[in-house]
């Protein structure tokens, strides 16, 4: 009997995790690509691509594909979003707090997302059931008493990004009523760590589908609520990610709001 979807991304995900951990350990050697200032791909990046599109063009070869690396493959009622090395900075600077990130999209939407992290060999992993895990456990969504104990997750533009100021308008205004912000460098991992509790809430704009299709998956599985920066409008839309449990979402996502800039593009 062949694998479900979310085992699969699952099987897929740890297999990798073993070739980036491989990649990690020699790292200084690795070839590295410039994308823009301060966006980085490595070998790692384009090796565990690489096996992860082999992989699925073998085992799902109707579905399609769109890779952080290798870009969108022909259209299909069933595709792949994957970042085969979330974290990309930190991998090569040696800190260890990177990922894998595997998603499957339906004509129904999101419905598989599993984020691995092979150093601390934790995978969260949601599917079309009532729930998401972490190594097999389900996670539970803690419900956090107030805005003022909640610690955040973000992202922070760089580089050229024309959003920068937007970004530190948003911590300027959230930090004083907060526990406060975390800045990890992985979007996928941070959205997973939302689902887990470890983060209360997480924001930022202007992601790419790879970036949280899989932690999209794991937030609304946890039973978080995620929207977009306008109220209704959702993450996949435009990139933009307000994600927190329900008893301080509009606490927090009313602050984020606050702003006269349009982000809708």
């Amino acid at each position: 009997m062949s694998m479900t979807d979310l085992d699969l991304a699952i099987t897929l995900a740890n297999e990798a995790g073993e070739i980036l951990l491989e990649k990690w350990a020699d790292r200084g050697r690795l070839s590295i690509t410039r994308k823009r200032a301060g966006d980085f791909a490595s070998e790692a990046d384009f090796e565990a691509e690489r096996h992860l599109k082999t992989r699925l063009s073998r085992l799902r070869p109707e579905d399609g594909w769109l890779g952080e690396e290798t870009g969108a493959g022909p259209v299909s009622a069933r595709r792949w979003i994957v970042d085969p090395l979330d974290g990309t900075t930190n991998f090569l600077r040696g800190i260890p707090h990177w990922a894998v990130s595997i998603a499957l999209e339906t004509e129904a939407g999101l419905s598989v997302g599993v984020v691995h992290d092979p150093v601390k060999q934790e995978t969260f992993a949601a599917g079309p059931g009532p729930s998401a895990t972490l190594n097999d456990a389900t996670l539970v969504l803690p419900e956090p008493t107030s805005l003022e104990a909640a610690l955040f997750g973000t992202g922070i533009p760089f580089g050229g990004m024309p959003h920068i100021d937007e970004h530190a308008s948003d911590i300027a205004r959230l930090m004083p009523l907060c526990a406060g912000v975390r800045r990890m460098g992985a979007a996928a991992l941070d959205l997973a760590y939302v689902a887990a509790g470890r983060l209360d809430g997480f924001w930022e704009r202007r992601l790419q589908p790879w970036d949280i299709a899989a932690g999209l998956v794991l937030l609304r599985q946890a039973g978080a609520r995620v929207e977009g920066w306008k109220p209704g409008e959702t993450p996949e839309e435009y990139g933009n990610v307000i994600a927190a449990p329900g008893a301080i979402f509009g606490s927090f996502a009313d602050v984020l709001r606050r702003t006269d800039h349009d982000v809708s593009a």
